[in-house]
């Protein structure tokens, strides 16, 4: 059981040492010799002392965080860039300081402006949709920042991952060159997830380019997921509207939307087509693999990480990565 009454004071009387010496020991900083390191350690062990790691940071006027706000933690998009962030500060000495936002900018404002406090080196985001309060505070200047997962918008200090709207261009001229004419699109909320709209625009772009359009389209109102994706192509296919392939705004949704065919004896692919978007295990684990495009997921967090440590002071001029996508040809489209 740890001593939260045992002070830095106690453990340097025990061992013999200044609280300086034990500080530095403590916060690993210039060089100690390993007797004394042995003492300090010793005597820590002891005490059971836990060090306060926040008043080091005050005193320091830093730390070793990085703040990392994601959208959310049960869509599996986001955990997979929160192992690449992982990664990317493994064996570094920084450690995340995670927040979830459930894509409400002021529960980003909110989780920012506590984490602040903490004084991270860094901060990452997801997207460029901030409060205008939170915006000035990413703009200050004074620590690097990340916005993940969109390159189709000037950043603040650095961006990577995609750009969604040419990921639904894509999709649409990979389609039409299967020989789909009928496009159906099913969807979800796009106020809390501009990265859907973007690729739905680049969708109906792409298609206009071959002189084709959407024939029927449904939105489920709230956030994406296998249940809605099933209940979303229900209510397209009552529509009438009869298309022959249905791109889905995500994998969860076109997961759904499987699950539906199964359920109303549609044969995928042969009566229906479906197609996705991001390449999520999942979906490759059906009967007839997600035919869908793939978003790199952990190398933007790993990437992201990498560079924002690399140069600890702002550049001059911003910078976009692009960590592009891929198509996976699966078997329903």
């Amino acid at each position: 059981m740890t001593n939260a009454n045992a002070t830095l004071a106690d453990v340097a009387r025990l061992a013999g040492v200044s609280e300086i010496t034990v500080s530095r020991v403590v916060r690993n900083l210039g060089p100690i010799s390993e007797n004394t390191r042995q003492k300090v350690n010793s005597a820590i062990s002891k005490l059971d002392y836990v060090p306060n790691r926040a008043a080091g940071m005050l005193a320091s006027a830093g730390s070793n965080l990085v703040a990392v706000l994601l959208p959310s933690l049960s869509n599996i998009v986001f955990p997979e860039v929160m192992r690449g962030i992982a990664e990317g500060l493994r064996g570094t000495g920084h450690q995340p300081l995670i927040g979830v936002t459930d894509y409400d900018p002021l529960q980003e404002e909110a989780l920012l402006t506590s984490f602040m406090s903490w004084r991270p080196v860094a901060v990452i985001t997801t997207g460029f949709e901030h409060t205008e309060t939170t915006r000035r505070m990413l703009s200050s200047g004074r620590i690097r920042v990340a916005e993940l997962m969109d390159i189709d918008s000037q950043p603040i200090d650095l961006a990577v991952g995609l750009s969604h709207r040419s990921a639904g261009q894509v999709t649409s001229r990979h389609l039409a060159d299967l020989g789909y004419r009928r496009f159906g699109y099913v969807g979800h909320d796009w106020t809390a997830d501009r990265r859907a709209r973007l690729r739905y625009d680049g969708l109906v772009e792409g298609l206009a380019e071959r002189g084709l359009s959407i024939v029927a389209e449904t939105l489920n109102p709230g956030p994406s997921s296998t249940e809605a994706g099933k209940a979303a192509l229900a209510t397209l296919l009552a529509k009438g509207a009869a298309p022959d392939v249905v791109v889905f705004s995500n994998d969860d949704m076109a997961v759904g939307g499987y699950f539906h065919c199964l359920a109303a004896g549609i044969e995928v692919k042969r009566d229906l087509a479906l197609f996705g978007f991001n390449g999520l295990e999942i979906g490759q684990c059906m009967p007839a693999p997600l035919s869908t495009l793939r978003s790199n997921r952990f190398l933007i967090g790993k990437q992201a990480v990498e560079v924002l440590l690399s140069t600890p002071k702002r550049p001059d001029e911003t910078q976009t990565i692009d960590t592009g996508f891929e198509i996976i040809v699966g078997k329903t489209a």
